[in-house]
């Protein structure tokens, strides 16, 4: 009884939320950002379809039930190398080095991904690197302004590492008031680039939306990122569903090193802003990247799928259409210049009660 009754309460706060952002977007003439092709309002008529898909889906591995495997880091460790390179820290929390800087995109330390830390998604493992063992950074990079992307005690202690900060139009403003100094803060439009010395951030368009409260809906913009060298260049999806900009971003800035596209918190309810695997492998194709990263899995449970479920279905979809896949170990670095097919880390971890082949089978069927 305690149970049905705290999913109803979470049910009626999720309809007093939609109706309270709906009614003040309404009157708030100040929301000006929205997707170029497909708009998405998570209206009453989305929420209990949801709501039902969250009572009903029975998942044997929501998380991990033994320890992820990290590499751990240092900037000493970090040190020992100068090539160009990229490591997964978490989720979308990526740390590069390029032409000798560093650049940290999307960097969420905390426990949990939420405005709150009693409450929330909770992290699967921590950090390979602590925001103290981190070098200093050329450049942080924020996607959008949801909490699993923009950790407000990660920036607030990173302000000594980071010389500037590069945000989509309004996040910045985030930024400053939690006291980085408005010289470090460029805000970018679509199709927008800073020059940091050489090295070159360009903020592409994505299909999502923003908000961290009840009343700021899309006020401020959500973009996916292109950063470039002087030997490498790289694509970041951010967050984002299935789009014609992905195409037009490759025929622009293509062909890639390396594309980090969002593979993970997917469900065909929300597919417009999530890109479902087959969806997230097409976008690779469609920027003309040598390998692909998927990122936006493995560290929080997000949605209604298995833990390891994205890593197995973009490795399925990989291997039938010939892409170079990279999944490496928290902390393992990916060198830009030579990247290699990672190991299948995540495999040991898989709950005892998930046959392999029965997995395949589900794999197939859902693509």
């Amino acid at each position: 009884m305690k149970l049905l009754t705290g999913i109803m309460l979470g049910v009626l706060l999720l309809i007093a939320i939609v109706w309270l952002s709906k009614t003040w977007s309404g009157v708030n003439k100040s929301k000006p950002f929205a997707n170029s092709e497909k708009v998405y309002q998570a209206g009453l008529s989305s929420l209990w379809p949801i709501a039902k898909a969250y009572w009903h889906t029975q998942r044997k591995a929501p998380a991990p039930k033994h320890d992820v495997p990290l590499i751990t880091l240092t900037a000493d460790i970090l040190a020992q190398t100068i090539e160009d390179a990229v490591y997964r820290l978490g989720h979308s929390t990526l740390l590069m080095r390029i032409d000798g800087e560093y650049v940290l995109i999307d960097p969420v330390f905390s426990e949990r991904a939420s405005p709150v830390q009693w409450a929330g998604p909770k992290r699967f493992h921590q950090s390979p690197i602590s925001i103290a063992e981190l070098p200093s950074i050329k450049a942080v990079i924020i996607s959008h302004d949801h909490y699993d992307h923009l950790d407000r005690a990660a920036i607030e202690l990173l302000i000594p590492k980071v010389e500037h900060f590069i945000t989509p139009l309004k996040v910045g403003d985030y930024l400053t008031d939690w006291g980085v100094d408005p010289i470090q803060v460029t805000e970018l439009e679509w199709w927008q680039s800073v020059d940091l010395n050489g090295l070159n951030i360009t903020a592409t368009p994505a299909q999502h939306f923003s908000g961290r409260g009840l009343l700021d809906r899309d006020h401020t913009l959500w973009a996916s990122w292109v950063i470039q060298g002087l030997q490498h260049k790289v694509f970041y999806s951010g967050d984002s569903g299935y789009f014609n900009g992905f195409k037009q971003i490759g025929d622009l800035y293509g062909p890639f090193d390396l594309s980090m596209i969002e593979t993970g918190a997917y469900n065909e309810l929300w597919s417009d802003i999530h890109m479902l695997p087959e969806q997230s492998l097409q976008a690779h194709i469609d920027i003309n990247a040598k390998a692909m990263m998927p990122v936006h899995n493995g560290t929080f449970d997000l949605a209604l799928h298995d833990w390891f479920e994205p890593f197995e279905r973009i490795n399925q979809l990989a291997k039938q259409h010939n892409v170079t896949l990279l999944t490496p170990q928290f902390g393992q670095a990916v060198m830009l210049a030579n990247p290699q097919a990672s190991e299948h880390w995540w495999r040991p971890m898989m709950a005892e009660s998930q046959n392999m082949d029965e997995l395949n089978k589900v794999v197939i069927n859902k693509n």
